[in-house]
């Protein structure tokens, strides 16, 4: 089976955002994204839409276009969000996006009157009916064919990374799961999501993808969920790590460090250099530790099995790729690695609120309000008085 890529001319980036439409009076999900998407059809009914269904009518998914520069990617969300903006608030509907949402059963959920997702519910069942999840997935171009499978592999050391910076989603139903990132469990229970297999290069893909194709596992590769994906159609790897994110500013943070990730890895194949490809077990577990403690996981570092806490380990990521940055006139959005570190991942502020005697109905309005003023909100006071800046201090 030959399946070809369509390369990309650099690093190019796409980013895919799910919203969630929550009702402000009882904030708990809306299921009417088919009645706000009529009224944006010049976004939706276009060849390339900005904005379309997700499985469930209580969100709507954006996209942006072919972008260059992750500034470009994120003046291209924020005009969809405020497009949206202009139809959902008369309707009392506010928007936000967290790996779950603090309250909602996904019991009440709607389906998308979409076939591919009939398809997918009647397939998966159980699996497919409670994932009323929300997630980031971000494309970045890769130059030639034979790249892409040890780009993805060398990113699979990174889940963690992804995950913990993320990890947004510590409520399911009303109840602290005692996860960072819930939506990994959910999720990640789709027979064929999970980390990427980890294969010598892109002939074995083809044969991998062929093998699924003729058991019948998929009707499609798009059926491959894995966290880390090629995409031939677009020639780009897809990052799907990346929790539903809050805030604006730490969307443009994940699209920076992707796209510097890919970048060293393709320039140091450009110099002849084995790209590092860690072990299985390594890959799993650290994706369980950044699901289970989110900022606070200490990692396996090594295939001897040495550790280090996330936070520092991010630290040292940071101040290596800020060359890359540089050269791709990304730093300032790479930078908010540092934010979210001297601050709090998403999870970590749901749960302060909390911890100082606020209820989940207070965690979704603080939701609410990351995304609308695109700042962090670490109490119940900063959802009153906007002392959190943009910087989070």
């Amino acid at each position: 089976m030959g399946i070809e890529f369509s390369p990309s001319r650099g690093a190019s980036l796409g980013v895919e955002w799910e919203l969630q439409l929550v009702d402000r009076h009882t904030r708990r999900l809306r299921q009417d994204a088919e009645e706000v998407l009529a009224e944006i059809r010049d976004l939706s009914d276009i060849p390339r839409p900005k904005a379309m269904h997700e499985l469930m009518q209580s969100q709507i998914e954006i996209v942006t276009g072919i972008c260059h520069t992750v500034a470009e990617a994120v003046q291209d969300l924020s005009g969809t969000i405020e497009r949206i903006r202009q139809v959902v608030e008369p309707r009392g509907t506010g928007l936000a996006c967290t790996g779950t949402h603090a309250i909602s059963d996904w019991r009440e959920a709607v389906y998308a009157p979409v076939q591919r997702y009939a398809e997918l519910v009647e397939e998966m069942q159980w699996l497919a009916w409670r994932i009323q999840t929300f997630g980031v997935h971000v494309h970045v171009g890769v130059r030639e064919r034979d790249k892409v499978i040890p780009i993805v592999n060398a990113l699979a050391a990174y889940l963690p990374h992804f995950l913990a910076l993320t990890a947004s989603s510590p409520y399911w139903g009303g109840q602290d799961t005692g996860l960072a990132s819930s939506r990994a469990i959910v999720f990640g229970a789709l027979p064929t999501a999970g980390p990427p297999h980890l294969l010598a290069d892109w002939a074995e893909f083809e044969e991998y993808m062929e093998t699924l194709l003729r058991a019948g596992t998929i009707r499609s590769i798009k059926e491959v969920w894995w966290d880390i994906r090629p995409h031939p159609d677009l020639g780009t790897v897809e990052i799907r790590m990346f929790d539903g994110i809050p805030t604006l500013r730490e969307v443009g943070m994940v699209a920076a460090l992707s796209q510097c990730l890919v970048q060293q890895f393709d320039q140091q194949l450009d110099r002849g250099y084995k790209l590092p490809c860690p072990p299985a077990w390594v890959v799993r577990d650290n994706k369980w530790r950044a699901t289970r403690y989110g900022m606070d996981a200490v990692i396996v570092t090594d295939d001897r099995g040495g550790t280090s806490p996330v936070r520092d380990v991010l630290y040292e990521l940071v101040r290596e790729l800020e060359p890359v940055a540089e050269r791709l006139g990304c730093p300032q959005e790479l930078a908010v690695v540092s934010e979210v570190l001297e601050h709090g991942g998403p999870a970590e502020r749901q749960r302060a609120i909390v911890a100082e005697g606020g209820t989940l109905e207070d965690v979704v309005d603080a939701t609410m309000i990351e995304l609308a003023e695109d700042r962090f909100v670490t109490s119940r006071q900063h959802m009153v008085d906007g002392t959190v800046d943009h910087a989070g201090t």
